[in-house]
């Protein structure tokens, strides 16, 4: 079966279903789906009053959201294009703070290909398995705040 064609507004229903559903603290801080392929994904999260803290940056935990979405919602999409059901959790966090984020973050992940592989291993394993990725947190002057690398965990079912 050929995989299907999986549009960037759906993704975004998707995005924001999650939040309003299942994962509160996505729909409060509201990241904003801004692209994604097979190997790149784009997420941009505003810096207003939900996301700062007391030094008027973006709060760490906004910006742990981002690395969340920009490195989970692959698995998504590649179960949503291939027509299967995927557990998906992160196991693991390592988050380098750069600097202080001032102005709008835009969360980029390149490693799309290394999520859908670890899927297809799932599906012909038929256990769990993990593979780090990397997420860059970049602000309006394309300056590097952040950098996260993120223990994926997946198992199709």
């Amino acid at each position: 079966m050929p995989a299907k064609e999986i549009s960037l507004r759906k993704m975004r229903w998707m995005l924001f279903l999650l939040g309003l559903v299942k994962i509160p603290i996505v729909g409060f801080v509201r990241p904003r789906l801004i692209t994604i392929d097979d190997e790149t994904v784009r997420v941009k999260i505003k810096l207003r009053r939900r996301t700062k803290n007391h030094l008027k940056s973006m709060y760490f935990g906004a910006l742990a959201v981002g690395a969340d979405v920009a490195g989970g919602i692959h698995a998504f999409y590649f179960a949503e294009k291939a027509g299967s059901k995927v557990s998906f959790a992160f196991k693991g966090m390592k988050a380098d703070f750069i600097k202080r984020a001032e102005s709008d973050i835009l969360f980029e992940s390149n490693e799309g290909l290394l999520v859908k592989q670890a899927i297809e291993l799932s599906k012909s394993s038929g256990e769990r398995v993990n593979q780090t990725i990397q997420v860059k947190a970049i602000d309006q002057n394309q300056e590097v705040v952040a950098t996260f690398e993120m223990i994926v965990s997946v198992k199709c079912r």
